[in-house]
């Protein structure tokens, strides 16, 4: 890492590790942020879209079969930030027949879901700490790539960011080394744990750059990040699930949201990145209450349709259990419907008849369905 690419001012946080080389030490939280007309422009649009986005998710028929798609949508676009390549199409599949054949990159991206769950349970019993971002990491990395890389133990060997094969010597970024890591994340999370002075959509931008900038995991610090983004926003009580899919806008922007971090490293640029993720977030709220209004208005055109004198009293139950995981095979509509294998398949002859779902070609025994429509409007494929 090259020293005299820090700002005079960050300077004094590149420290000499005991191996010999330099390291950034990110300085304790809160920062000194200028709040000047733009910054608190972008603040309250950001506030006023997050706002609108709660009021409907609190006030949706069944929210948590919308936020259950909406989270997928983000642990997919997550991962894929870091390298994978699964579809939403493929999570759900895999969720409904979690075969030993399903490829590395869907199991990835299902762990990512199953670590929200596990933060989002955790929090409603105790304050989100260490423990909880360990565990979450465990969860992350377990069965899949990086399962080499010490699941749920924080790093102590140095590990840096850089082009692929590059030096430590010659790193765009260098983390805390291994011995100072320790007293940089029990600063971590005390300012979580603590009182904040900040608005705390600016908190949440300083905790999740604060994160990146320890990274403490070997491998798989950018996902729990983001998933402390989820968790911070739920926790806080400023949405009432993980309905945000914050990945969604910077996917397709890696280079640049990667860019306002380092820059906050080597410049102290706090309000450059804050203003990127109050955009971030008033844009996802935006396009994430579209989605969720077409999903309730997929839902009840979908209920509207099934309900009558000659359809099965089950068929409602079966399209809420449609939005809430969008492929079906027989056996798990025996399970939702609490029914035999046979009249679990008139009920899914009827929404084929009805054309909510499509069946796929037969992998084995197993016949498989998936909704095509729902899968569309979560991933922001209007009609």
């Amino acid at each position: 890492m090259f020293r005299d690419r820090f700002s005079p001012p960050q300077r004094d946080h590149v420290v000499r590790s005991l191996e010999g080389f330099d390291a950034f030490l990110p300085p304790p939280l809160p920062p000194v942020v200028r709040f000047d007309g733009d910054l608190v422009r972008k603040l309250s649009a950001a506030d006023r879209a997050l706002g609108e986005l709660a009021g409907v998710g609190r006030t949706l028929p069944s929210p948590h079969l919308f936020t259950r798609a909406l989270l997928r949508r983000e642990a997919v676009l997550s991962s894929r930030i870091e390298g994978t390549q699964a579809t939403l199409s493929d999570l759900v599949l895999f969720e409904i027949d979690r075969s030993d054949r399903s490829d590395g990159d869907v199991r990835e991206v299902a762990n990512y879901v199953s670590a929200m769950d596990y933060l989002l349970i955790d929090a409603e019993s105790a304050p989100v700490s260490l423990f909880s971002l360990r565990e979450a990491h465990r969860i992350l990395l377990t069965g899949v790539r990086g399962e080499t890389a010490d699941p749920g133990r924080f790093r102590d060997s140095q590990n840096w960011i850089g082009s692929p094969g590059d030096p430590i010597d010659h790193a765009s970024y260098v983390p805390p080394p291994p011995e100072r890591l320790r007293d940089c994340l029990e600063a971590f999370e005390n300012h979580l744990r603590g009182a904040h002075e900040l608005p705390p959509l600016v908190e949440i931008a300083c905790l999740h750059y604060q994160f990146e900038a320890i990274h403490p995991f070997r491998d798989g610090n950018g996902r729990v990040g983001r998933l402390l983004v989820s968790l911070l926003l739920v926790k806080w009580g400023l949405l009432p699930g993980p309905m945000l899919d914050f990945s969604a806008y910077i996917e397709p922007r890696r280079q640049d949201y990667y860019a306002r971090l380092q820059a906050v490293s080597t410049n102290g640029a706090w309000e450059a990145w804050i203003e990127f993720f109050l955009q971030v977030v008033a844009m996802q709220a935006k396009d994430v209450l579209r989605r969720a209004n077409e999903l309730q208005r997929l839902r009840d055109e979908y209920r509207e349709r099934v309900t009558g004198v000659r359809s099965s009293s089950l068929l409602p139950k079966l399209v809420d259990a449609l939005f809430e995981t969008p492929a079906l095979t027989i056996g798990t509509v025996q399970e939702v419907l609490g029914v035999t294998h046979r009249a679990a398949t008139v009920n899914v002859e009827k929404l084929l008849e009805e054309g909510m779902v499509v069946e796929l070609e037969r992998s084995g025994r197993v016949r498989r369905f998936l909704a095509n429509r729902i899968l569309d409007v979560v991933n922001g494929a209007s009609r």
